[in-house]
């Protein structure tokens, strides 16, 4: 054991493939999820046919995105989520923005600026484990101490959940790792948040894109990253996305990390499809149950 550990701390293990199967299988476990932000056009066209087509690939767990019906597609949240329960899947996390110095131009949508609370009641009332901050606006990142006052904003959206029986999560892209003033974003976001309050929904394509390590990552703050996007990177020179396992992201490492990380679930995410984005999901379904068998 010592020597496995000192070839995993070192990051040995899983550049060697010397993978730890017992890790790799409890992953595996976890049902395989959507963020539904990638068949948006299609929930706008037909809510329950596009839920259904999801439910029948295979999908169990969801994230939500909102549209231009709102958070819940038009729905209720309880109503959401026992449309997707009666089709046997579960809504374990929804997608916020901050709304941040809007002035005037209030959002149409609930954000955490303005409706904190009502995002909390709302992701409570849906029975979701997590709310969680999708995107920084340009606006929203102009300089670093608009960090901090996000900082200041995701704590307390951290208490208010916790007080409802839900957690908080942000959610990254690349732009947080880009340094400002001398200091990286993310970094203050992993140190400056409560990290029993505020969890990372790590976004694999982003980071890996970027070129940073999210074993990396894990082993210098277990347990912090409880969800997960995953996505692929092509082989193109730009390096846009594709259907998971059609790319170059090496996921089994990562996969065989996720205790290290705290995974509690991960989310097939692609923001753009070159086609038919049931197609897409399709291929990341069946090319990711071969990665985890």
């Amino acid at each position: 054991m010592k020597r496995r550990e000192f070839l995993w701390q070192t990051g040995a293990l899983a550049a060697g493939g010397l993978l730890v199967p017992q890790f790799l299988n409890a992953a595996s476990r976890e049902p395989i999820g959507l963020q539904l932000y990638t068949v948006r056009s299609l929930l706008e066209q037909d809510l329950k046919g596009t839920l259904q087509k999801v439910a029948d690939i295979g999908f169990k767990n969801m994230e939500s995105a909102a549209g231009s019906k709102g958070h819940y597609y038009g729905l209720k949240p309880k109503e959401f989520s026992k449309m997707l329960k009666d089709m046997g899947m579960k809504l374990r996390s929804s997608h916020v923005k901050v709304g941040y110095n809007a002035g005037s131009n209030k959002p149409k949508n609930e954000t955490l600026t303005y409706d904190l609370q009502k995002l909390v009641d709302m992701a409570a009332e849906a029975g979701q484990d997590y709310l969680t901050c999708a995107y920084l606006d340009p606006h929203e990142r102009t300089k670093l101490d608009d960090y901090k006052s996000h900082i200041e904003l995701f704590n307390r959206a951290g208490e208010a959940c916790k007080k409802a029986g839900i957690k908080f999560a942000y959610h990254n892209h690349d732009f947080e790792f880009v340094p400002m003033d001398g200091q990286v974003p993310y970094d203050l976001l992993l140190s400056q948040t409560d990290k029993d309050l505020v969890k990372m929904e790590l976004d694999l394509y982003w980071v890996i894109k970027i070129g940073k390590d999210p074993l990396e990552l894990f082993r210098n703050h277990p347990g912090r990253f409880a969800m997960w996007h995953v996505k692929d990177i092509d082989r193109t020179e730009k390096r846009f996305f594709t259907e998971v396992g059609n790319g170059t992201i090496d996921f089994k490492p990562i996969f065989a990390a996720s205790k290290t990380a705290g995974m509690k679930y991960y989310f097939v995410e692609q923001d753009i499809t070159p086609g038919n984005p049931m197609d897409s999901i399709t291929t990341s379904y069946r090319n990711l149950k071969r990665i985890l068998a």
